[in-house]
């Protein structure tokens, strides 16, 4: 049997690049992104996969224009709003991560009313993250251990990295197995820094809108060809 990754995880990266090839404008690129998206989604759930993660805003995200973050945030907004019900009938559960602390009360709002909306649901579950950032999500775990440690809930001697792991983001699922980034980069970019310590990387040169259905199953096939060691040694 083929392997298929339990978790895929998505820098989806190259709305920009796509739009200028264009000679169109940024915002061309990221609507382009979200129909990317949105077949992803489509694809990866008829595929089996149990975990889908997008990294849709990290947090070094806000150093753009502020016109471009009001828009990016209104169309994810829009996008929550279009795509839910779809979602929610097609027995998929959505999860964001990330810190909320800058989002508007619109988007929590919102954000909040999807996760109850959808927390049942037994298909595939699509992690999005929204003001995320790897070393953020191990700052919040270190803190909230230290927490524990000075109200005498938790001695220092018994923390592991099973116990940190268990304060990170989605620790009640696995862990990407394969990790995917669009556009040619070569950097996770503060993605998922700990829980992607095994996964495997895979980099294309294709632009995030143009990410289709042939794209991901290049993905797959090239995933399904490696030999995963986990930092064991196979013997011959």
């Amino acid at each position: 049997m083929t392997a298929i990754p339990q978790h895929i995880a998505i820098i989806m990266d190259g709305n920009g690049r796509w739009a200028k090839k264009r000679l169109l404008p940024r915002v061309a690129g990221h609507h382009a992104g979200v129909e990317a998206a949105r077949q992803v989604v489509k694809n990866c759930a008829k595929r089996n996969i149990k975990v889908l993660s997008l990294f849709a805003f990290s947090s070094e995200n806000w150093r753009r224009p502020a016109q471009e973050v009001g828009y990016l945030m209104e169309l994810f907004l829009d996008g929550l709003e279009r795509e839910v019900s779809l979602m929610h009938e097609n027995n998929i559960q959505l999860r964001f991560i990330g810190d909320r602390s800058r989002l508007s009360e619109r988007l929590i709002k919102k954000i909040i009313e999807v996760e109850a909306l959808t927390k049942s649901n037994a298909g595939m579950v699509l992690l999005i993250a929204v003001d995320y950032g790897g070393q953020w999500d191990i700052y919040q775990a270190v803190r909230q251990l230290a927490k524990a440690v000075e109200a005498g809930e938790l001695s220092s001697d018994v923390i592991t990295t099973e116990i940190v792991a268990s304060r990170l983001a989605f620790s009640d699922l696995p862990n990407p197995d394969l990790f995917i980034r669009t556009s040619g980069e070569y950097r996770i970019s503060n993605f998922m820094l700990w829980q992607l310590a095994y996964a495997e990387l895979y980099f294309t040169q294709t632009l995030w809108p143009d990410f289709d259905e042939q794209e991901l199953d290049q993905a797959l096939a090239d995933y399904a060809a490696r030999e995963r060691r986990f930092g064991a040694r196979v013997e011959n």
